[in-house]
């Protein structure tokens, strides 16, 4: 794919986030750049690389905590009304100082430009299909759903503790992972006591529901 048909992938994706932004329109922020059309009719001889697309298992909905959905918002702002524009103005300048097969700078910054359009249809697409799900309005918080904090202890008697988030925030230095991991799976619907079985490839290993609470996806608890 070349860069102009990047460029326009990235701008009719970037105009179905509209709605996430606050000032101008986000064609406004693509049109009517003269150095956006220095460079976007240039051919590219390199592969595109694909999205950017962990799986939703079918028929489920992409679920989302409050805080996942602002930081992917965040994400794309800072991409559509600062990073790319950058990147844009740096390429149409490397564009004329000569040879471009060999100007390191129009070669990054394409390379580079490619990066930034793809993160942004993946986030365009992910926060489309978004279903945002408030932990602190759950009203069963004697059980597990998405969005809840479980500290469960396994058979050797070591405690952890985790937090089920969206596919798209699951993080296991900070204890987050995603509602579809074997060990979110393994807890649904438990109650604090139960003990439930987590299916390993190591084998079965039995665990111990010792606390639940809600909130904590978004850095509160309760």
């Amino acid at each position: 794919m070349d860069i102009a048909r990047a460029s326009r992938d990235a701008d009719k994706a970037a105009k179905k986030m509209h709605l996430f932004m606050t000032s101008l329109p986000v064609r406004d922020q693509f049109e009517g750049d003269p150095m956006s059309k220095a460079f976007v009719k240039e051919s590219d001889d390199e592969a595109d690389l694909p999205d950017e697309s962990p799986a939703v298992p079918a028929g489920f909905k992409n679920y989302m905590t409050p805080r996942g959905h602002r930081h992917m918002q965040d994400e794309l702002r800072q991409l559509l009304r600062v990073e790319r524009p950058k990147v844009v103005e740096t390429v149409a300048w490397a564009a004329g100082n000569g040879d471009r097969s060999e100007n390191g700078d129009y070669i990054y910054g394409k390379r580079r430009l490619r990066e930034i359009d793809r993160r942004i249809r993946f986030l365009a697409k992910r926060l489309e299909s978004a279903e945002v799900v408030d932990p602190k309005q759950q009203k069963r918080r004697d059980q597990v759903f998405f969005g809840a904090t479980v500290t469960y202890a396994t058979e050797d008697g070591t405690e952890n503790t985790i937090t089920i988030v969206g596919i798209d925030e699951a993080d296991l230095a900070r204890g987050q992972v995603s509602w579809v991991s074997p060990i979110a799976r393994a807890l649904l619907k438990a109650r604090e006591g139960d003990t439930v079985e987590l299916r390993a490839p190591a084998g079965v290993e039995p665990i111990e529901i010792l606390e639940i609470r809600y909130g904590a996806a978004d850095g509160e608890t309760g």
